[in-house]
């Protein structure tokens, strides 16, 4: 089993982080753990297989997040992980959709502690691949850090030692999961508090982290650190993640000048380069991927539609998203759509 540096790591995210999405960020990371959206044991043994498993091989390192609660399923499942190439597969326990809530998945199975644990080692027992999980602080009235320590005691008793914690409860009844999102209190202090008491897991916090500051604020306390929706919104904040938190920094900026594909921002020699240029080549690096999705009938907008935010706060941003949304849709879109894109910020 190869260890995974989980220092820094990207969210799951529905309709989101997508294996576009995924390949993109490797343009501005080559460190960071991807994690996939949420794919439900259900669509991997019923549905098709090939469109929920498919990525490229830039993105490893990369987990697959699976979403059920049934351990031979589950099981079925992780052993698909380890035969597509994945490094670890991860067990959502958080989201807290009504849709996933009402087949026992996500957020609910924090009232479920010993199924849980029976999920995780079943998964265990079927591939040689990190099991991991994701969790929540707790839900509805289940909401005290003793529950959570409880939890987190009862999974760990399987072998499991690598938990993210969205440090927010789920308000399963009365919220929706976009308000489930913003609407609970952050209690950072309670997954401090798990670490302590835990010091020999690894413990992962999410869950409204913005900055590189608030980052290393938590990394004091606690041993990696998930973003989400900012990585999303504003993926140029993961264009700092290899120099900040990684000691490997032997990306060759003026070969990703130059458009080759791979992640363009790690090392001193980046620092050279604005914020702008760094943020153009990370563009420019993605077009021989780009130009292989089109020749498989992808459409330019599907792969663009995540580099969106990419010069959020620089001048031009709004245009450069503006050309992109107006002109990506079209099925004769390329290349040259984004080249008029850039002339924008450029």
């Amino acid at each position: 089993m190869t260890a995974i540096n989980r220092t820094f790591s990207t969210a799951p995210m529905m309709d989101w982080s997508d294996r576009h999405c995924r390949a993109f960020w490797r343009q501005l990371s080559k460190n960071a753990l991807l994690y996939t959206e949420m794919v439900t044991t259900g669509a991997l043994i019923h549905g098709q297989r090939e469109r929920f498993l498919q990525y490229n091989d830039c993105e490893h390192p990369i987990a697959l997040q699976l979403g059920g609660s049934d351990p031979q399923q589950l099981a079925q499942c992780a052993a698909l992980a380890e035969q597509w190439g994945y490094d670890e597969v991860n067990l959502n326990v958080g989201c807290p959709s009504d849709r996933v809530q009402n087949n026992m998945i996500g957020a609910c199975l924090m009232a479920h502690p010993q199924l849980v644990a029976d999920c995780i080692k079943a998964m265990q027992d079927a591939c040689d691949i990190e099991v991991t999980i994701k969790h929540r602080i707790g839900i509805d009235d289940l909401d005290s850090y003793e529950h959570m320590r409880d939890f987190v005691a009862t999974v760990a008793a399987t072998g499991c030692r690598s938990f993210t914690v969205h440090a927010r409860k789920a308000i399963l009844q009365g919220l929706s999961p976009k308000e489930n999102r913003d609407i609970p209190p952050l209690q950072y202090d309670l997954v401090y508090r798990l670490k302590q008491e835990f010091p020999q897991l690894e413990i992962i916090i999410n869950g409204g982290i913005k900055t590189h500051e608030d980052c290393q604020q938590h990394l004091q306390h606690l041993d990696g650190v998930m973003l989400g929706r900012e990585a999303y919104q504003n993926p140029a904040v993961l264009m700092e993640v290899d120099q900040r938190y990684y000691t490997d920094t032997d990306t060759d900026t003026e070969t990703a000048l130059n458009g080759t594909s791979g992640a363009i921002v790690a090392g001193d020699c980046a620092t050279q380069l604005s914020s702008k240029d760094k943020r153009i080549a990370a563009v420019r690096a993605f077009y021989p991927y780009i130009e292989q999705q089109l020749s498989q009938g992808a459409t330019l907008n599907y792969i663009t539609r995540h580099m969106l935010g990419l010069f959020n706060g620089l001048p031009g941003a709004r245009q450069f998203r503006r050309h992109l949304s107006e002109q990506a849709f079209k099925k004769t879109s390329g290349i040259d759509v984004l080249e008029q894109a850039l002339q924008r910020v450029e």
